[in-house]
């Protein structure tokens, strides 16, 4: 019986990473593991932290460039604090659209795309940083097929974004509510895609063969919200899963040296498994 490493290089597959609060420190070991590996998926794809790390490496990113970047990240590097938190953004239209430029602030109203403690231009100027190392900026220049997941605030369900500005992309997906102020991509807002499709399944091809890194659910509210935290029920899907990762947030990113480390040798044996 073949290991799982010498199926997925024998057998075309997709990678999707799940969502999971700061999880792209276990996603960076996931595909740290896969590049040492020589294993290269014909698509990645997944919301939130899984996009930002498919998005990236799909991108041409090496793995190891994504390691060395993500341990030097610090809180300051995207938190930009706005005192106004976004909420200029519903003086935006109709009668108090009139107030704000009576008062002057119809500026603010336009820059802003509604509620979230941070704008999200330093996260996407990290983004954009990174993807012009191998210069990319639409998702059509990416060596690697990416489609990433991101929740519509106009229709409240999950889009699978697959072109136009990867950047923006990647940021929508990753836009954790309350956190980050909406993305705005043409007339559509956009939150974490997380949200409605945590494990990012709605990225994969249908009947394709995926390899599925899962992230342990540490969020309170996933708590209440117990469905999406399961594995998806797919035809063929490959399970990649380290059950032990340390707590990650903004104000302790520490551990994710660890995470990427767990990540990174489960990654390892399971691909020296059967099938």
């Amino acid at each position: 019986m073949p290991t799982l490493r010498e199926y997925l290089d024998s057998h075309p597959f997709e990678l999707i990473l799940s969502s999971g609060f700061f999880g792209f420190f276990a996603h960076t070991g996931v595909v740290l593991a896969l590049e040492e590996a020589g294993l290269r998926p014909t698509q990645v794809g997944g919301s939130s932290a899984g996009a930002l790390v498919s998005g990236l490496w799909g991108a041409g990113l090496s793995a190891t460039v994504l390691k060395e970047e993500l341990l030097k990240l610090s809180r300051d590097a995207f938190w930009d604090f706005d005192p106004l938190v976004g909420m200029p953004y519903f003086l935006r239209h109709g009668l108090r659209r009139s107030f704000a430029e009576f008062f002057g602030v119809d500026r603010l109203a336009d820059e802003a795309s509604g509620p979230g403690l941070l704008r999200g231009h330093a996260f996407d100027a990290m983004i954009r940083d990174l993807l012009d190392r191998v210069d990319v900026r639409d998702f059509s220049e990416c060596p690697t097929k990416i489609r990433l997941a991101a929740f519509n605030l106009r229709t409240l369900s999950t889009d699978v974004l697959d072109d136009g500005d990867l950047a923006l992309a990647i940021r929508a997906s990753c836009c954790f509510p309350g956190m980050f102020q909406p993305v705005e991509i043409g007339s559509e807002r956009y939150l974490d895609g997380g949200i409605a499709d945590r494990p990012g399944i709605s990225t994969a091809t249908p009947g394709a063969r995926v390899l599925f890194h899962h992230l342990p659910a540490h969020s309170p509210w996933r708590k209440v919200v117990k469905l999406q935290n399961h594995v998806p029920a797919w035809p063929e899907l490959h399970l990649l899963h380290e059950p032990s990762l340390p707590k990650l947030s903004p104000f302790r990113l520490e551990p994710g040296r660890e995470a990427l480390r767990l990540a990174y040798e489960m990654t390892q044996r399971r691909l020296r498994e059967p099938v």
